[in-house]
């Protein structure tokens, strides 16, 4: 079964909005946890626009299921996450004024890098996921550095599906493909959504974990968190 872990990022947008603590980010995320979410992802960003660092270490202490922190890994972030040592770390080669991820890594012209990083966080043993697109040679790239697992970037996908689903879908199963023979575990994320969620799931082999959180936050508005991540983890049975 694919595990679903809760991007919590949207949460932090709204309470920071206001300022004060409304919502409450570390109450959301047990409660995610206590409605069946297998896991918290947070993304922090250097100008902490959602997610703040004190956030992180906030939740280190309470979430209970997996937690993965993602991000660009500059000095900070890598300091940080040193410190809390989560179950995962997923390393995503976003600037720091992009308004999401939009690319996944280039595995072959930042080998020395990433194989560094690597090698820092599994020493501290922190299972790494590294962000990617749907391309062969990334993977096989992601293999040559180290990483214990890849995350594949799902927006092609989720843009194409409503049009040609079966071709939106073809290079992630390639990718997952090439994966499963290396031996990678696999992840995907990035507009994953109720309406796309599902055929994904099916047809990409060895998917191992989601981490879904604008379009299930969104969903929330209308169904509820409790009923909304029920539903999500429906979709991937």
């Amino acid at each position: 079964m694919t595990r679903l872990s809760v991007n919590i990022n949207k949460i932090a947008t709204i309470r920071n909005a206001r300022g004060g603590n409304n919502p409450n980010l570390v109450q959301v995320a047990l409660d995610c946890e206590r409605f069946g979410a297998q896991g918290i992802t947070v993304h922090p960003r250097p100008d902490e626009r959602h997610i703040r660092y004190q956030d992180v270490l906030d939740l280190h202490e309470v979430v209970t299921t997996e937690f993965n922190i993602e991000g660009n890994p500059d000095d900070r972030f890598i300091e940080l996450v040193r410190r809390v040592k989560p179950a995962q770390v997923t390393l995503v080669p976003d600037a720091p004024d992009a308004i999401t991820s939009n690319a996944g890594w280039d595995t072959i012209r930042h080998a020395d890098h990433l194989r560094r990083l690597i090698d820092t966080f599994k020493a501290d043993g922190i299972r790494v996921s590294i962000f990617v697109d749907a391309d062969a040679r990334m993977v096989e790239g992601a293999k040559a550095v180290g990483t214990d697992r890849i995350e594949l970037y799902t927006e092609p996908y989720a843009t194409h599906y409503p049009t040609d689903p079966a071709a939106a879908v073809v290079d992630f199963i390639k990718a997952a493909q090439k994966a499963q023979e290396l031996g990678l575990g696999l992840n995907a994320g990035h507009d994953l959504s109720l309406e796309n969620l599902r055929f994904f799931a099916e047809k990409v082999p060895s998917l191992l974990e989601v981490s879904i959180g604008h379009a299930l936050i969104c969903d929330a508005l209308y169904f509820g968190l409790e009923n909304t991540i029920q539903m999500y983890r429906r979709e991937l049975t």
